[in-house]
C-alpha cells in the first residue's frame, strides 16, 4: 500500500507540473493572439483608409477626364476659329500674280513680308561675316535696300486695307484663344495622370498591407488553436490530477474537520462543473490546481 501510495504521489507532482507547464504555455498563446488581433485590426483600419484615398484619386481622375473633354471641345472650336480667321484674311489680301515657273519648270516660292524679312536677316548676317567684298558687296547692299523698301511698301499696303487689318486681329484674338484652350488641354491631362498614377500607388499599398493583415490573422488563428490545444491539456491534467487526489484521500481514510469538509466540498463542485463542461474562470482554474 504504501508503494501504491508512494507511486500515486510521483504521478500527482508530475501531473501537477504538467498542468502548470500547460498553463503558462496556453498564456503564452493568448498573449500572441491579443498581439496579432490588434496588429491585423489596425492593418485593416489602414486598408480601409488606403482604400478611401484609392477611390478619392479615382473621383479626382474622373473629373480631370472629363474636364479634358470640355477643354478640348474649347480648343476645337478655337481651332475652327484660327482656319476661319486665316480665311478670312487670305481673302482681304490682295490679288497676287501667280508664282513664276523657274527655268527647271518650278514654281517660285511666294513672296511675303516674313519671307522677305527672313532673306534681309540672312543677307545682314552674311555681310556682317565679310562673305561679301568688292562689286558684290555693293550689289548686296543694293539688295538689302530693295528688300527693305519692298517690305516697307507691302506693310503700308496691307496697313491701309482696314478690312485686311480687321482680319489680322481675329486671326491673333483666335490665336491666342487657341494657344490658351491647349494649356488648359494640357493642364487638365497632366492633373488626370498623376491622380492615375497616385492611384496605382495607393492600389500596391493597399495589396501590400491586406497581405500583411491576412498574414497577422493567419497568426492570430494559430495561436488561438494552440492556446486551445493547451487549455485542453490542462483541463485533461486537472481531472487527472484530482483522480489521483480522490485515490490518495481514499487511501488516507476519512478526514475529520469542517475545513477540511468544507474544501472537499468545493473541490467536487468545482470537478462537476468541469466534468459538464462549463466554462471555469482561471482563478478557479487555479484554485483547483492548488488542493491537495
Amino acid at each position: 500500500m504504501a508503494e501504491l501510495k508512494e507511486t500515486l504521489d510521483e504521478k500527482r507532482k508530475l501531473v501537477d507540473q504538467k498542468a502548470t507547464q500547460y498553463r503558462t504555455t496556453r498564456d503564452e498563446w493568448n498573449a500572441r493572439t491579443k498581439q496579432h488581433t490588434v496588429i491585423r485590426n489596425e492593418l485593416n483600419a489602414e486598408v480601409r483608409e488606403l482604400i478611401q484615398n484609392v477611390r478619392q484619386q479615382r473621383e479626382i481622375r474622373e473629373q480631370m477626364n472629363e474636364l479634358v473633354r470640355e477643354k478640348k471641345s474649347i480648343r476645337s472650336d478655337a481651332n475652327k476659329k484660327v482656319k476661319e480667321a486665316k480665311s478670312m484674311l487670305d481673302a482681304e489680301k490682295p490679288d497676287k500674280p501667280e508664282p513664276k515657273t523657274g527655268h527647271r519648270g518650278r514654281k517660285e516660292k511666294k513672296v511675303t513680308i516674313h519671307s522677305l524679312r527672313r532673306d534681309l536677316q540672312k543677307l545682314e548676317r552674311e555681310f556682317e561675316r565679310g562673305a561679301h567684298t568688292g562689286n558684290n558687296e555693293k550689289k548686296v547692299m543694293k539688295r538689302m535696300k530693295e528688300i527693305s523698301a519692298q517690305i516697307r511698301d507691302m506693310k503700308s499696303s496691307e496697313d491701309s486695307n482696314g478690312e485686311l487689318k480687321e482680319a489680322r486681329g481675329m486671326l491673333r484674338e483666335a490665336m491666342v484663344a487657341q494657344e490658351e484652350a491647349h494649356e488648359e488641354v494640357q493642364k487638365a491631362a497632366q492633373q488626370a495622370q498623376e491622380a492615375h498614377e497616385l492611384m496605382l500607388q495607393w492600389n500596391k499599398e493597399v495589396d501590400r498591407q491586406r497581405e500583411q493583415a491576412e498574414s497577422a490573422h493567419r497568426e492570430l488563428r494559430k495561436s488561438k488553436k494552440e492556446a486551445d490545444k493547451a487549455h485542453h491539456f490542462y483541463i485533461v491534467s486537472l481531472r487527472c490530477l484530482h483522480s489521483i487526489q480522490d485515490m490518495l484521500r481514499a487511501m488516507r481514510g476519512a478526514v475529520s474537520g469542517d475545513n477540511q469538509r468544507g474544501a472537499r466540498v468545493e473541490v467536487q463542485d468545482l470537478m462537476s462543473k468541469l466534468m459538464s463542461g462549463d466554462t471555469l474562470s482561471t482563478d478557479e482554474l487555479m484554485q483547483l490546481q492548488r488542493f491537495d
